[in-house]
C-alpha cells in the first residue's frame, strides 16, 4: 500500500504520516517499507492517484509503499480510535488475500491432478478403440463344419 493510500485511511495527511514513519524509522526495515523510484511512479501512473493529501506533494518526494508487515507496524507507530480501527480492518483484508490465494492454490493441484488422470483415461481409451477396431477390421472367418466330407 502506498503512504497517501494509508494517510487517507487513517484520515491523516501524507506529511503526518511520514513524520510519524521518520521518528520511528527503526521500526520500518526494507521488507517492512520503501521509497518508490521516479521509474516505478511513471510504471504504476500515479498521476490519476492525485486525491486529498497527495495532490500537495513535492514531485522531489517520492511516495513510500508498505508491506503486509509494514502495515501491521503502523499500530505501534500512529495512536488514536481510528488508527486501530483501520489497522484491524487492514490486516483481516491481509489474512483474507492469504486464504485465497492458499485456496487458488488448493484448486489449481486439484485441476493439475484431473488433467492427469484425464490424461490417463484418454490413453486407456485409446487402446480400447484400437482393439474394438481390430476387432471389427478383421474379417469374419466361417466355421467348417465338423465331421466328413462328402
Amino acid at each position: 500500500m502506498l503512504d497517501f493510500n494509508l494517510a487517507e485511511m487513517y484520515q491523516v495527511s501524507t506529511g503526518q504520516l511520514n513524520q510519524q514513519i521518520k521518528r520511528n524509522i527503526e521500526r520500518f526495515p526494507a521488507d517492512f517499507m520503501f521509497q518508490l523510484t521516479q521509474e516505478e511512479i511513471q510504471t504504476l501512473n500515479l498521476s490519476q492517484f492525485v486525491i486529498g493529501s497527495q495532490k500537495h506533494r513535492s514531485a522531489k518526494l517520492l511516495p513510500y509503499a508498505f508491506t503486509e508487515h509494514g502495515v501491521a507496524m503502523l499500530s505501534s507507530v500512529l495512536r488514536g480510535e481510528r488508527a486501530v480501527q483501520m489497522n484491524i480492518f487492514i490486516i483481516r483484508a491481509f489474512v483474507k488475500i492469504r486464504e485465497l490465494l492458499a485456496t487458488n492454490k488448493d484448486l489449481a493441484y486439484k485441476l493439475e491432478e484431473l488433467e492427469r488422470r484425464q490424461s490417463e483415461h484418454d490413453g486407456n481409451l485409446a487402446e480400447i478403440y484400437a482393439i474394438v477396431k481390430r476387432l471389427i477390421d478383421e474379417p469374419i472367418k466361417k466355421a467348417r463344419r465338423m465331421g466328413f466330407k462328402a
